[in-house]
Formats: C-alpha cells, structure tokens, sequence
C-alpha cells in the first residue's frame, strides 16, 4: 500500500516510523510546508517527497495521514476527501465547532473513510476498562476519574492555536470517556488557572483545568490537565463501581511517589511523553486505518465521534469563560 502524510513534525515522524513497520505498507510519500522536514524523514525511512499537497494527493495513495497543525486540518481533510482517498486525521477535526459540524456532514455526505486520531481507544488497558463497565463487571458505575497532565509544556507558540487547554488536551479524556462508558456527557462545570509561564494566559488559555461532567445515566466524571506535571507524562483513568474498581495506568511508570512508610512502589521510571506512553496503541491504531483504507473495517473512531468529544471540550470552555455549569445540549451539533 502507498500512504500518504502531510506534516512531518513531531507526531508526523512518529507516525511515518510506524506506518514503515507495517508489512501492509510498501510505500510513503511525505508532505510538509518545511520541505526539510519533510526531506530528513524520507531520507530516514527511503521514501519519497510531494511538492504540494495536490501532488501527494495525486500520486496514487491508497491512504492519507494528516499530523500537520491543527488550523490545517479542515483544508486537508477536505482535500482527501474530494480526492475520494481513505483519510486518517488527527485530532481535533477542526479548530472551532462550526466548521467540525461543517465536516462530519461532508465526509458523512461523502462516503469516503475517515478515522480520527485518538489512540486511546486502541490501547490494551482501556480497551479492558470497556469490557468491564460495559460488561457489567463492576456494577453500577458511580464515579469516573480521568487525567491527561503533562510532565513539560509546549513551545510558546503552540498554544495561541491549540484552542485550550480542554480542545487540545482533555479532548482525550473526553473522547475515552464514551468509550469505556458507552455513555454521553450532558452537563459539564470547569475551572482553571495559571501559576506558570505567563504565555498561557496570555494567549487566553490555562496551564491547568478540571472539569466535573454528568453522564446521560447520572454517573459522575472528575477531568483534569496540566502542562506542569514534575513526576512524568501521567494519563489515567478510574472507575469506582458497585461492585469494584479498576484504573488504567496504574503500573511500574506511574508517575507518584509513595508518601507512605517502607512503601517503594512504583520503580519507576515515569513516562517523559505521549509517545512513549502509548507507543503500541499507536501502532494499533495505524495497523487499523491500513485495514480501513483498504476497505476491510469501517472507520473505528468517525467524524461523528470527534464531534462529540470536542463539544464535550466547547462546553468545558464555555463553562470556563462564563463560570457556569454548561448543558451540552446548548452546545450546536447536526441536526436530526
């Protein structure tokens, strides 16, 4: 298969060493607006470089991979799709609520395959944390504990387009909190604050947020982010139910130490990034739009899913802004 990538920056490059690892893929072609970028990976990994997106677009793909900045997704998205080639984009689908809503009827009008970047769901402990709510394993659900903090923050200038700290972060959590549940958020109530680089606020945005969702079945979900988390990258979730309780990411990188006597766990070390974190369900989720590009599944994580996540993340915003508790269903989606 020949697979196409626009944007080869960080998650970019990653991306493309684990597209190259795959026996269903024989060929890449990279795209980036820096052509050095776009030139160090191919000469990386023996493949070849588009000059223009049309002529990635152009040069017989049988998929195309989005991990460019997120004000380029909407544009991109929209090209592959009109090219009728098999699309995986990145989260967020695009950078304001309007034009996502725009896309999930485009690409739903369309036809074409389109999978959406959140890795979590291919990862093998909250895949195990679905079957067990959803299962019945735990009894009745009652509480849910989500968190995405970052063990450092990002360049100054990635965060005047990142949309906040709830879009570009905890949009994560929100779409993984479908998942295991099964459930939709319809009410949520967020706060947040700034006691590091003064960038953050400056831009109108928090280097930390919490959030408390209500669930359509009443259950409760505490969500938190940080850019400032000194143990480690630390990506969790709980599940407080009836019958038990199960967490994912509760293993030897926790990011905590033990404030308890004689207690040494965990060994340690902390994960330093996502990509460390995550490193097989990004491989899952790239062996799975292979198969979705090739027509053998339908789209694991649609349009309609990133939607939903990222309305979740305009209601937490909005409830940041005005200091409110925000129902989702003031928050615009497709009509019926």
């Amino acid at each position: 298969m020949r697979i196409g990538i626009a944007g080869l920056g960080r998650i970019g490059a990653f991306h493309a060493r684990t597209l190259a690892g795959l026996a269903a893929v024989d060929d890449l072609v990279f795209y980036d607006l820096l052509p050095q970028a776009a030139h160090t990976a191919a000469d990386e990994l023996g493949a070849s470089v588009a000059t223009s997106v049309e002529g990635l677009l152009a040069s017989g793909l049988d998929g195309f991979v989005i991990t460019s900045g997120t004000s380029t997704h909407a544009p991109l998205l929209r090209a592959g799709v009109a090219a009728g080639v098999p699309t995986f984009c990145e989260k967020p689908l695009a950078a304001d609520l309007t034009e996502s809503i725009e896309l999930v009827r485009l690409v739903t009008d369309s036809q074409v395959p389109v999978q959406i970047g959140f890795q979590r769901r291919f990862d093998a402990a909250y895949r195990r944390l679905r079957e067990a709510v959803q299962g019945g394993e735990l009894g009745v659900t009652h509480l849910l504990r989500a968190n995405t903090h970052d063990a450092s923050p990002p360049p100054e200038a990635y965060v005047p387009t990142s949309g906040g700290i709830f879009r570009d972060c905890n949009v994560h959590d929100f779409d993984i909190l479908r998942f295991v549940t099964g459930r939709e958020v319809v009410t949520a109530y967020a706060a947040g604050a700034n006691k590091g680089e003064s960038y953050f606020g400056e831009a109108g945005d928090v280097d930390t947020g919490a959030a408390v969702l209500t669930l359509d079945d009443g259950t409760l979900a505490l969500v938190s982010s940080t850019r400032y988390n000194g143990g480690g990258h630390d990506v969790r979730m709980e599940v407080h139910g009836s019958a038990g309780a199960l967490a994912v990411g509760l293993d030897d990188s926790l990011a905590f130490t033990s404030a308890e006597p004689g207690v040494t766990f965990p060994p340690g070390p902390p994960h330093d990034s996502f990509m460390d974190r995550f490193g097989p369900a990004y491989r899952a989720e790239l062996t799975a739009f292979v198969e979705v590009a090739r027509g053998a599944i339908p789209s694991p994580c649609t349009v309609a899913d990133a939607l939903q996540a990222f309305r979740t993340a305009e209601a937490c915003a909005r409830s940041l802004d005005n200091g409110r508790p925000v129902a989702l269903t003031d928050i615009p989606t497709l009509p019926e």
